[in-house]
C-alpha cells in the first residue's frame, strides 16, 4: 500500500520503519506546515494520522471529505468526535480511532472490564487510575488513562465520572482518581490498582518502546482497505 504520514515526529518515524519492513510505501510526509490542498493525494491508500491535538481536527476532516481512509493516533480531538464521525459517514469514508494502537494495551483494556466487572461486587475496594508519560507529552491525562477510567465507570456501580487527580483529594466517593504523572524519557505506564484495609489487586501495562503503538497503527492501515465506517482497534482485532 501507499501511505501518507500526517505527523513526521518520533513516532511517525517508527511507523515509517514497520511500514518500509512490511512492504508498504509512503506517498507523503506531512509537518504541520505543509498545505494539504497542495498535495497531490491520488496515490495514497491510507493516511495514519499521529500530529497534534491542534491539527488533529482539520487533518481529520480533509481525509474524511476526500476520502482517504485514516487511521487516527492522535488524542485531544474527542470533542469533535460527533461531528467527524456524521462526516464519515455522510461521505461514505472510512476511520479508525483508538486512544492507543498498541496491541497489549487494547488487550488490556479488555482485562480492566472484566476486573471492574468482578469488583463491582465488592465495594470495600476502592479504585484508582495512574497513567505515567514522556515529559513532552502534550495532553494529561493520557487518552489511553481516559479510557481506563471509563472502562471502569461503565461497569463499576459506585463511580459516576473521573477527576484528574490523586485519591487524597476525592472529596465525592462516586468519583474516579486518575492521576497523571510525567517522567523522562518514558513510553507509557498505566495502572490500576483496587485497594482496602485487607489488601490490594493491580493491573498494569508498560510500554518497553514506541514500537507497539507504531505496529498497531499499521495493523489498523492494513485491516481498513475497502471498508467504510466508523471504527475502533476492538474491530480490528476482533475484541
Amino acid at each position: 500500500m501507499n501511505i501518507a504520514l500526517f505527523g513526521y515526529g518520533k513516532m511517525g518515524k517508527e511507523i515509517e520503519k514497520i511500514l518500509l519492513e512490511r512492504g508498504h510505501s509512503i506517498s507523503h510526509k506531512i509537518s504541520a506546515s505543509d498545505n494539504l490542498k497542495a498535495l497531490d493525494f491520488s496515490l495514497t491508500d491510507v493516511v495514519i494520522e499521529f500530529s497534534t491535538p491542534a491539527s488533529a481536527k482539520n487533518n481529520i476532516k480533509f481525509c474524511l471529505t476526500n476520502k482517504l481512509p485514516i487511521i487516527i493516533g492522535t488524542t485531544g480531538w474527542y470533542d469533535n468526535f460527533d461531528e467527524l464521525s456524521k462526516l464519515c459517514l455522510s461521505t461514505d469514508s472510512a476511520m479508525i480511532h483508538a486512544t492507543n494502537f498498541s496491541l497489549g494495551v487494547n488487550l488490556f483494556f479488555k482485562l480492566n472490564q472484566q476486573l471492574a466487572k468482578l469488583m463491582n461486587n465488592h465495594p470495600s475496594y476502592n479504585c484508582s487510575v495512574t497513567e505515567i508519560h514522556h515529559t513532552e507529552k502534550k495532553d494529561a491525562p493520557s487518552g489511553t488513562g481516559i479510557t481506563i477510567a471509563e472502562g471502569i465507570i461503565n461497569e463499576l456501580d459506585q463511580f459516576s465520572k473521573w477527576e484528574n487527580v490523586s485519591v487524597n483529594k476525592i472529596e465525592d466517593n462516586n468519583i474516579l482518581s486518575l492521576v497523571s504523572e510525567r517522567l523522562p524519557n518514558v513510553p507509557g505506564t498505566h495502572e490500576v490498582k483496587y485497594e482496602n484495609s485487607i489488601d490490594k489487586i493491580e493491573i498494569s501495562h508498560t510500554a518497553h518502546s514506541r514500537k507497539g503503538f507504531a505496529l498497531g497503527s499499521v495493523i489498523a492501515a492494513e485491516w481498513i482497505i475497502n471498508k467504510k465506517g466508523v471504527f475502533t482497534m476492538s474491530d480490528v482485532l476482533g475484541l
